[in-house]
């Protein structure tokens, strides 16, 4: 019965959503990031779906990149509104947070269905041009469908704003198929300095 309902809330969800295509070389994310592709990614909008831009390769249940491109001081992560019905855990993003915080909202939004996460690694890394960044890797027990899935993130805050990637996939054939492409995007992440 869940799953039945989980899958016509995905119905509704897909009617009401529009998807584009990102195009091959340089975009413009929001007002100050700019990414270069090498390939096509296909963009999903959708009223209620929360300040991340959302893009896949194979579409949404299978697999999902999420861009966060200026979260201000005090914006949730996500949507406020919860598909559980209880009450959400507070994800609001602080420019004062450490990665370590940081990470710990992403897998508050990862989470709030039930699944299961487990942080495999967090480490410095540079992202957007700017060296106090940050790389993580996880995993994800999908509760829904208990789909094993793999994902990684790139994030930073710059000038109070954070600025991040997180993409997921199922671990088997999907995340290898296309960690290569995320990890050029975010190599190619740029964020201006204003």
């Amino acid at each position: 019965m869940k799953r039945l309902l989980i899958i016509l809330l995905m119905g509704g969800l897909v009617s009401c959503a529009s998807v584009g295509k990102v195009e091959t070389g340089e975009n413009t994310l929001g007002e100050r990031m700019t990414v270069n592709l090498d390939g096509a990614w296909n963009q999903i909008k959708a009223p209620g779906l929360g300040p991340a831009q959302i893009w896949t390769m194979e579409g949404l249940p299978i697999d999902q990149l999420l861009i966060y491109t200026g979260l201000k001081d005090g914006e949730a992560i996500t949507s406020k509104n919860s598909a559980s019905g209880g009450k959400m855990k507070n994800l609001d993003f602080r420019a004062s947070m450490t990665p370590d915080e940081i990470v710990s909202l992403f897998e508050g939004m990862l989470t709030r269905d039930g699944s299961s996460f487990k942080l495999l690694k967090l480490e410095p890394a540079n992202f957007g041009g700017l060296k106090k960044g940050f790389h993580f890797e996880f995993s994800l027990i999908r509760k829904v469908d208990n789909t094993q899935l793999l994902g990684m993130g790139y994030g930073a805050v710059s000038q109070g704003e954070l600025f991040a990637m997180l993409y997921q996939a199922p671990r088997l054939s999907f995340f290898p198929r296309y960690r290569g492409k995320v990890e050029q995007i975010a190599l190619s992440a740029r964020i201006k300095q204003i």
